[in-house]
Formats: C-alpha cells, structure tokens, sequence
C-alpha cells in the first residue's frame, strides 16, 4: 500500500505543478499583454522558458524548505496526508481557475497539509510535526505580510516614478515602461519558478522520507526535472481566464504603473526565495502590486466589487483545503492506517 500512495502522491504533485504554471502564468504575463508590451504567444513563451528555469534552480533551495517546513509521520501515515492535501489543493486550484480568479497555490497547500493533519491526530494517528511554530513563522506570517507589503510599496513607488518621467513626452514614458515590463515580465517567471518549483520539489522530498526512500541528504535529480516540466508545461497552456481578471477587471492600469507593479513583485519573490528562503505567494504579490501601484491615481479606477471577491476567496483558500483534506484524510484513513 505504501508503494500504491507514494505513486499517487506523484502523480498528484505533478498536477498540482502543472495547476500552479497554468494559474500563475497570469501573474507573469498579464500586465505585459495588458499594456502591448509583449504579444500573448510571445508573453507565454518568455514566462515558460524563464520558470522552467527558475524551477530548475529552485531544487536546492527545496532541500531547506522540506527540513524546515514540516515533519511528516513515516510510512502510510504521512503519505495518506501528502496525498489528501494535494488533492484538495488541486480541486481547489481548478475551481479558481474556472471562476478566474487570482489565489495562491501556497496557501491552498499549506491549509490542506494542516486539515491532513489534523485528521490524522484525530483518529488516533501521527500528529504533523512543526505545524505550531514552522508554519506560523516560515509559511503564513510571510504569506500574510507579502500582499501588505506590495500593496504599500507598489503605491508610494508610483510617486518617483511619475516625477522622473514628469518632463518626459508620454509616448517615450510608455514606450520605455513597456521595455521595462518585458524585462519584468521574465523576472517575474524566473522568480516564480525559484518560489513556485520550491513547493512541488519540498512534496516530493518529504513524500520519499516518507517512503523511506531517501534521508533527505541530497535532491534526487529525477525531482528537479519532473518540477521544472511540470510547472512549465501548465505555464504554457496559459491560464487566460485568470489573466483576464488582473489585466483587465481588477484595475485600469497604464504601462508606468504596470512596469512599477512587476518589477516590485519580481524583487520580493526573489529575496523571499534566495535571501530569506521564505515562501511568498507569487499570485498574491503580483495582485496586491497591482491593485497598489493602479490605486495611486488621480481618478477612480478599482473595480471594487472585483477586488472584493478576490479578497474573499483568498480568506477561504486555507479554510476550505483544510476542510476538504480533513475529509478526504479521514476517508483514506483505513488505507493509510492513520
């Protein structure tokens, strides 16, 4: 049986890699195809090849976010628990998509491995360790504070930015903004790829500790590959639905304030992930740089009800992948002997 779940368990990871390009290449190339910066052939193309190679690097930086994101039990236990909090992220990932709506494939993780968890407490098994204090300080007070901080720092950047360009002929500034968001736009895919190719590599590292597989040691090659495919091959189906909402529903946004918002975003996810080696949602950056740097403007140009609704379901992420885990977990529980 434990062969049979660390099988599923990649296949599931797979999908969740494939799920988080799809949804995510809006967080790369909406802004850029928004403003005619870059075509959308040409826009997936660069975020394709740039977060294939981000997730490529990205796998020694798993190595230290599987040591300190969670200890999961050995065995069946803490596959049964991988597999129902990727399943209940990737239902979940599909559902926002079909809505079109920008959520973090992060915190739908993080909420299912913790409803897991709880389930397995609960009928009598393994408890997932570090939840109490690694998740709260290298998971969801970075994931919380990154919006804020984009948010806030994209709209008090949009003030030097329009004084430098204040003597400057529009069509240069747009011209040269549009240069500056093709160049921001690949960033932005590499970074993504760094954070992003961290998840499904730090999954299949704790899948084979689970397994028995491995000691955690080294990064099995197979696992940088099998992330890095993954990943870019969802980004290269294009999630248009989602890009959709941020390029066209979320805000009005002109090629200065777009450039602003994605060079901001692509210097937080990459000092989140070489840096501080934290875990920043990619979709939650960009979206809150968006909606900050748009919002600094003399007229009104937010669509509220939108912005509202993407802020709902943000809330609910964690809440309905934990529920959803928390079923799923319990429903594996005599397979898995939880």
């Amino acid at each position: 049986m434990a062969a049979v779940l660390f099988a599923l368990v990649v296949i599931f990871a797979g999908a969740f890699a494939f799920l988080n390009g799809f949804r995510d290449a809006s967080a790369s190339v909406a802004l850029a195809v928004r403003t005619r910066a870059l075509t959308p052939t040409v826009a997936v193309l660069l975020a394709g090849f740039f977060n294939f190679v981000g997730a490529g690097l990205s796998a020694a930086l798993a190595l230290v976010v599987a040591r300190t994101w969670v200890q999961l039990p050995t065995g069946e236990n803490g596959l049964a628990i991988l597999m129902s909090g990727l399943v209940s992220a990737v239902l979940w990932g599909i559902y926002t998509w079909w809505r079109g709506i920008p959520s973090s494939s992060t915190h739908a993780l993080v909420g299912g491995l913790a409803g897991a968890g709880v389930a397995s407490a609960a009928v009598g098994g393994n408890a997932v360790g570090g939840v109490d204090t690694s998740l709260l300080f290298q998971v969801v007070l970075p994931l919380l504070l990154s919006p804020v901080i984009a948010f806030a720092s994209s709209y008090l950047l949009v003030w030097p930015a329009t004084w430098a360009a204040r003597y400057t002929p529009p069509n240069v500034v747009n011209s040269r903004s549009r240069r500056a968001q093709s160049v921001a736009a690949g960033a932005v895919a590499f970074a993504h790829g760094l954070q992003d190719g961290q998840r499904t590599s730090a999954v299949l590292i704790l899948a084979l500790l689970a397994a028995g597989l491995s000691d955690g040691g080294e990064m099995p090659a197979w696992v940088a590959v099998f992330t890095a495919v993954f990943l870019t091959a969802g980004t290269l189906a294009g999630g248009w639905r989602i890009s959709y909402t941020i390029g066209y529903r979320l805000i009005r946004m002109d090629p200065l304030r777009g450039s602003v918002a994605q060079l901001l975003s692509s210097a937080m996810l990459l000092v989140g992930a070489i840096g501080l080696h934290l875990p920043i949602s990619t979709t939650h950056t960009v979206t809150s740089a968006v909606l900050g740097s748009g919002s600094n403007q003399r007229f009104p140009a937010t669509n509220r009800k939108v912005v509202i609704g993407v802020l709902m379901f943000w809330l609910l992420t964690p809440l309905v992948t934990a529920a959803a885990a928390f079923v799923l977990a319990l429903a594996l529980s005599p397979l898995g002997e939880l």
